[in-house]
């Protein structure tokens, strides 16, 4: 039997957390927002000249490689890294680019308003980040101790009894500010006690990691 191409194997899995098709890079802007939503969680790969149902459509690559470095180096901010193979399947030409876990988040993408958008990758799709999030992603990497109190603890179980609430909630329930809230929420995302991710009904805090 003819040995599978590896690509086939990734195709196969379909698009999730670490992996996007696309068929064509036909606005920079677009492909910048996938790129900072992978910079701003996990990594993962863009698979380029790849319809969403996993067959190949190939693509002309100097047009593509070209598209990626404008999006990369104009519409990300920083710039976001990538390293990018070139792959021939089926007789037709697909690119793999590969964006790694940024070291520099939060990562923005250029807007069509021209404004700067912070995205994150939740399961297959690009999601605009809430603000606990982007503060997160700028706190990351201070080296602080942190510890859960009393007041940790309950508002842990607050959301465990509820599987997921919202930042006034929790405010409601424990009576206070939002810019204490949220440097506690901020401080519960550090020890991966937390997550939070924008959602067409607004922001919402589950446990994590």
């Amino acid at each position: 039997m003819p040995i599978q191409h590896p690509i086939r194997e990734q195709i196969a899995l379909g698009e999730g957390l670490q992996l996007d098709f696309k068929q064509t890079i036909q606005n920079p802007r677009k492909i910048a927002k996938s790129m900072v939503s992978f910079a701003n969680t996990m990594g993962g790969d863009l698979l380029i000249g790849v319809r969403d149902n996993g067959s190949i459509a190939g693509i002309k690559s100097e047009d593509e490689i070209h598209m990626l470095e404008l999006a990369a180096s104009f519409h990300c901010s920083p710039e976001v890294a990538y390293v990018v193979e070139e792959i021939e399947i089926e007789g037709k030409i697909i690119l793999k680019a590969h964006i790694p876990k940024g070291k520099d988040k939060p990562y923005y993408s250029r807007g069509d308003d021209d404004k700067w958008w912070v995205y994150v990758r939740v399961n297959d799709k690009c999601i605009l980040a809430s603000k606990t999030s982007v503060d997160f992603m700028r706190t990351e990497r201070n080296e602080t101790t942190l510890s859960i109190g009393k007041l940790e603890q309950g508002i842990l179980k607050f959301i465990a009894e509820r599987e997921k609430t919202t930042l006034p909630e929790i405010c409601k329930k424990f009576n206070l500010g939002k810019r204490r809230t949220s440097r506690i929420l901020v401080d519960l995302m550090k020890l991966q006690a937390i997550r939070s991710h924008t959602t067409e009904k607004g922001r919402v805090l589950y446990l994590g990691p």
